[in-house]
């Protein structure tokens, strides 16, 4: 069904980018409610990164007044580490996979990666992969408070909170 608050669930993947500047990996989450999105550019996909990436989105959406309940990632397999398992309990948060093999079981996820890699990784050419990280927050910014979403009626993710009010200090 729909979500009809913010922090309901949030879901989380990573990719990969490459093409000239090099390899990291974003690790990313959003939430299913709002579409307001956080990512976490790491050096690898391993059980810590996607620990600290998990505890960085928890962060970022807690100065939002957003916790989140549940959280859906791929079957990685740092995602279904104990370690990663473990970090979830402790935090209260209930894990789900999504469906092996199945994309469209993390859509929005996989929908934010394609616009992510369009308009901040390949929108242009980056002398560094640290130049192109550099440009990550700017983009988020962009993307989370200004740029409209067909899905939301033409208007930011921001705009989906209900303390949207208490937010315009942080803007």
């Amino acid at each position: 069904g729909r979500f009809e608050r913010p922090g309901h669930r949030v879901t989380a993947d990573r990719t990969v980018h490459s093409r000239g500047a090099g390899w990291e990996y974003v690790h990313i989450a959003i939430d299913d409610h709002s579409r307001l999105a956080t990512a976490s550019v790491l050096p690898d996909e391993t059980a810590r990164s996607a620990c600290r990436a998990l505890l960085d989105a928890v962060r970022h959406y807690r100065r939002l007044g957003i916790r989140f309940v549940r959280v859906l990632t791929d079957n990685g397999v740092a995602y279904r580490s104990r370690k990663f398992g473990r970090l979830c309990r402790r935090l209260g948060i209930r894990h789900k996979f999504t469906k092996p093999y199945t994309p469209r079981t993390n859509g929005k996820a996989e929908r934010f990666i394609q616009t992510a890699l369009r308009e901040w990784a390949y929108a242009r050419r980056y002398e560094s992969s640290a130049q192109r990280t550099e440009q990550l927050p700017d983009w988020l910014h962009r993307y989370n408070w200004h740029r409209p979403h067909a899905s939301l009626g033409y208007l930011p993710p921001v705009s989906r909170l209900n303390s949207l009010n208490n937010l315009v200090g942080l803007h």
